[in-house]
């Protein structure tokens, strides 16, 4: 075993290590070092666990101590889609190397989650058609056949919830997600997806684009990779130009923004040898890791001053749109997109043409705009019977009380006026989104143990954007409350008739109502079984709850006698 320490990909440059290799590796390595420790974190939905590696100098591994002690937390994660395995292999050989050299940096503790969705890395195969290598690999869904990279609000899977207790516990400042790209052809071995620079809180953004950016950019050309932005074309071919990537919360690293962390997504390209690949990866972590050790204090203070700033802050934008007014040139490295007749359908096809590279100044449009915001509350009230709710936010490290006793509480309720669903399932949901609200000031009876959510956190971002049904990634969108959109009490036709003319005459402004409303709208004059329902549903016999989203918000204070 004189070799053990030698990884499957170091032995043969073409493949990827199997999870058993994987889990072996580190093991032995936790045995040689006492600067390293394995965490079981939790089962993955294959059942089994997810592991976190730690790396630290001076053998402190409770996070706590480390906060204590001041020092920075780098959080890596690999194999969230197991057929770009490239972190997997590049970390196995960082942290031998880094124990090895004794090199962990004094003022930063490494954290790697070695592989996230191990249920997709054990479905080994070549799904990915597109990809030049290794020669076998992992897939994109875990057990439940989820990507995993668009679970991160929802949760559906236990490899979700683990994760989020991770980075609560955790809390780190700066994070990687390792990936490998789709798409056109260029000269790029890496790509990179940093957080989004306008959804990231303005001091960490000023940070990530004045001096985190240049710096990795800087570090990666002359380590002999060069990189790009994500090449997220315009239209056809990079050459049209190409937007930043807006990543809603369900991604890694748009909920790592969420809790004021600096997240990356490094993208190799899936058409450039695997080592290469592999070796780009490896030289990204370890440059992040160098500019994360020389700035540790900068970029803890910013931390510090932006969750503060989150705390105290009033209004948050929910949803952005791209401003394609506004860009930047970036001097692009690609090859010539030209076409040709395809040999299987006869028809004019795309194919980019190695022989003819160049380099040329394109169009980057990586400005967002907020579209929406919304007021924070004091508080928000949730009723205990939403218990995934309640899971996630005590996962994600959210303060809440609860009620000591049944209260009627003076709130402000949304009533969902209307929205738009997904025809068919997006990741096991039927998405909603272009959520319209009317909201409505109500005495609502609470009862003992339903939960009060203060905004006077850190974590203010993910509780608005989760509990404001017209956020991109709300619990609403996600279907979370969708049992309120039904309706459980009706009537019937010839028993309400002679109700509905009661009701009529005996209320004026409604019978005013109800002749404006039969004027304007030929639909409702002409049908008796909508007028009937129309007076149904404006007397005092129509449930109050129907569309009414049950989360409260309190606007103004309020003695809440609490546990």
């Amino acid at each position: 075993m004189a070799d053990a320490q030698i990884s499957p990909f170091e032995k043969n440059n073409k493949v990827t290590t199997t999870y058993k290799e994987l889990i072996d590796f580190y093991a032995l390595l936790d045995q040689k070092y006492d600067q390293m420790r394995i965490l079981d974190y939790g089962l993955s939905d294959i059942g089994k666990p997810i592991n976190l590696i730690i790396l630290s100098r001076d053998k402190v591994f409770d996070p706590e101590i480390i906060r204590k002690q001041n020092k920075r937390i780098l959080l890596i994660n690999n194999g969230i889609h197991p057929g770009e395995p490239e972190g997997i292999d590049a970390s196995m050989m960082m942290v031998r190397d880094l124990l090895e050299k004794n090199s962990i940096p004094d003022d930063l503790v490494i954290c790697i989650i070695p592989v996230y969705n191990i249920d997709g890395m054990l479905n080994r195969g070549l799904s990915r058609v597109n990809q030049n290598g290794p020669e076998v690999y992992g897939f994109r869904g875990n057990y439940q056949n989820l990507d995993l990279n668009r679970d991160f609000i929802k949760g559906d899977s236990k490899n979700s919830r683990v994760f989020q207790k991770i980075f609560s516990d955790w809390q780190p400042e700066v994070f990687i997600d390792n990936h490998t790209s789709n798409g056109a052809d260029y000269q790029y071995v890496i790509t990179l997806i940093p957080t989004q620079k306008d959804k990231l809180n303005p001091i960490l953004s000023s940070y990530l684009t004045g001096k985190m950016l240049p710096a990795l950019y800087k570090k990666m050309k002359g380590s002999g990779f060069e990189m790009t932005p994500y090449v997220n074309s315009i239209l056809e071919t990079p050459d049209s130009g190409i937007t930043g990537f807006l990543e809603s919360p369900r991604y890694s690293t748009g909920f790592a923004a969420l809790h004021n962390t600096i997240g990356f997504m490094p993208e190799t390209h899936m058409l450039k040898p695997y080592d290469q690949r592999v070796k780009s990866t490896y030289l990204f972590m370890e440059h992040v890791i160098s500019t994360v050790q020389q700035d540790a204090d900068l970029i803890g203070k910013n931390k510090r001053k932006a969750d503060a700033a989150v705390k105290d802050q009033k209004s948050f934008p929910l949803n952005w749109s791209l401003d394609e007014n506004t860009f930047s040139m970036f001097s692009f490295k690609g090859y010539e997109a030209k076409h040709k007749t395809s040999d299987v359908s006869g028809l004019p096809r795309l194919y980019y043409d190695r022989n003819a590279p160049f380099e040329k100044d394109i169009k980057v449009f990586d400005n967002y705009v907020p579209s929406l915001f919304v007021n924070k509350s004091l508080a928000y009230i949730i009723p205990q019977s939403w218990q995934k709710v309640i899971d996630l936010f005590e996962l994600n490290g959210i303060q809440m009380r609860r009620l000591k006793s049944d209260t009627t509480v003076d709130a402000e309720m949304y009533y969902i006026e209307d929205y738009k669903t997904v025809s068919g399932p997006y990741e096991g949901h039927y998405l909603h989104s272009q959520v319209k609200l009317r909201a409505e000031n109500q005495e609502v009876k609470f009862f003992e143990g339903d939960y009060i959510v203060f905004t006077d956190q850190v974590k203010n971002r993910y509780i608005i954007e989760t509990l404001e049904p017209q956020a991109t990634d709300s619990f609403f969108a996600w279907n979370f409350f969708d049992s309120v959109l039904g309706q459980k009490e009706h009537f019937s036709d010839y028993v309400f008739e002679d109700d509905a003319a009661l009701l009529l005459n005996q209320d004026a402004e409604l019978a005013k109502r109800f002749k404006e409303e039969k004027g304007k709208n030929p639909a409702l004059s002409g049908s008796a079984e909508s007028q009937l329902n129309w007076v149904y549903r404006n007397s005092k016999y129509y449930e109050i709850t129907h569309r009414r989203y049950p989360v409260g918000r309190l606007i103004a204070p309020i003695k809440l006698d609490l546990k």
